[in-house]
Formats: structure tokens, C-alpha cells, sequence
């Protein structure tokens, strides 16, 4: 089974929904097969590369009030994931280099490192106030993630991998997406949200089955989402 994972590193929702899924997989039968790649996804292609706090640029979205409401159910759900959110020492910047990264971590050394990888910058992104568009600061998370030292330096000295980002992203919105996380199973079924680990591994099977019916020539039944979902993503 093939998974891919839209979603943006400047999503705190997209934090939760991998600690949620990869939770939802390690007790799935055979998990362990299933094939997870991650996929470049934009919420704001205008942030700039300079960082700013991330706090003063979602009040300015969302307003000061709104904004506390949020980060709070935020920080609380993610404590139960083991997250710790730090809303107040964040800084927004664009995530376009950060997506190159990962693109290298899948091209070159698979699944496993890129996942390793997603998971230290979300880490670097939320809880450590990090700017993760800094190549000298990508360059060590990378590192930490298994990669080679010199091959990321040149990489991000070059425009290697630009134009393939932004096609992947442009190919995101053109198939639908429009709010991220965004799990599309078999590039037949989706699933929108950081759902509960229960949903996800209910909706494991369901495609698993459909995959055996649609082997079969027969119709697959689409998995359903939680009601939830809507309030599990960050939308454009």
C-alpha cells in the first residue's frame, strides 16, 4: 500500500496527523509495508525568507483573541501526542527550501529518512523557535536525520530541486488539495486531517479492502473521514 502525505511544515496540524498516523500504522497488520512518502504542500507561498514571529503574523490572520483560543486547543492536543508546541518563540518563514530538503531525503535515501527528516523539522519549527529556511540550520537537521553533509550543502547551493517542488505543489492543487494534512491512500482514496489514530486505522482497512475489490475489478468503497476532520487542517 502507497500513502502519500500532503502537507506543509508550517502546519501544526500536520505535526499532529503524522504523530497520530504513525501510531495508527505501527499497530496496523503488515504495516511495516506500507510505503509512506511525504509531499512539498504550501499554506502561505508568500511568507518570506526572512523569519518573523509567527505569533504577530497569525494575529494580523486570525486576530489576537481567536489566535490564543487556537494555539491553546492546539498546545493541549499535541501534549497528548507527546508534542510540545511553543506558539510564542515560533517564527514564520517560507518553507519552500525546507520542502527541497525533503525531496533529497525521499530521491536519494528513501521513505525512512525522509520521515526522520519531516518529523525533526516540524520539531525544529514548533517547539525549538528554529528558521528553517536557515541552510546552515537545515544543513544539521538533515544531518541528524542521516544525510550526508556535503551532498546537502551542495544541494542547497543550487537550484536543484526547485523547479520539481513547485511543480508538486502546483500538481497538489490541481488534483484538489486545499487544506493540509491531506492522506491520500492507493492515489485513489483521501482522507483530510489530523484524525484520530482510531480513524486512520480504521481507514487502513477499509482501503486494504478496496484494494483486494478493486483487484478484483470490482467498485472500492471510499473511506470516510471523522466528522472531525475539518477542524484537523490548516486550509489555504
Amino acid at each position: 500500500m502507497k500513502v502519500e502525505i500532503y502537507s506543509d511544515i508550517a502546519c501544526p496540524w500536520c505535526y499532529v496527523g503524522k504523530r497520530r498516523f504513525e501510531r495508527a500504522l505501527a499497530v496496523f497488520p503488515g504495516g511495516e509495508d506500507v510505503e509512506v512518502t511525504y509531499r512539498p504542500y504550501e499554506l502561505d507561498p508568500s511568507t518570506p525568507t526572512t523569519p518573523a514571529p509567527l505569533r504577530e503574523r497569525l494575529a494580523k490572520k486570525f486576530g489576537a483573541a481567536n489566535l490564543d483560543t487556537m494555539n491553546a486547543r492546539l498546545a493541549e492536543i499535541g501534549a497528548g501526542e507527546g508534542i510540545t508546541f511553543d506558539f510564542a518563540n515560533a517564527l514564520a518563514v517560507n518553507t519552500l527550501t525546507a520542502h527541497r530538503l525533503l525531496r533529497l531525503a525521499l530521491t536519494e535515501y528513501g521513505p525512512a529518512a525522509q520521515a526522520a527528516l519531516k518529523d525533526r523539522l516540524l520539531a525544529a519549527y514548533f517547539t525549538e523557535g528554529e528558521n528553517v529556511a536557515d541552510h546552515a540550520r537545515l544543513t544539521e537537521f538533515a544531518v541528524e536525520a542521516g544525510l550526508d553533509r556535503d551532498r546537502v550543502l551542495a544541494y542547497l547551493a543550487s537550484d536543484e530541486g526547485v523547479a520539481e517542488v513547485r511543480r508538486e505543489i502546483d500538481e497538489a492543487r490541481e488534483i484538489g488539495v486545499t487544506a493540509v494534512p491531506t492522506f491520500v491512500f492507493e492515489g485513489t482514496w483521501a482522507v483530510q486531517g489530523a484524525e484520530e489514530s482510531a480513524t486512520f486505522l480504521r481507514v487502513l482497512g477499509q482501503v486494504r479492502e478496496g484494494m483486494r475489490e478493486r483487484d478484483g475489478s470490482s467498485s472500492a468503497p471510499e473511506p470516510a473521514a471523522a466528522d472531525a476532520c475539518a477542524d484537523g487542517s490548516c486550509a489555504v
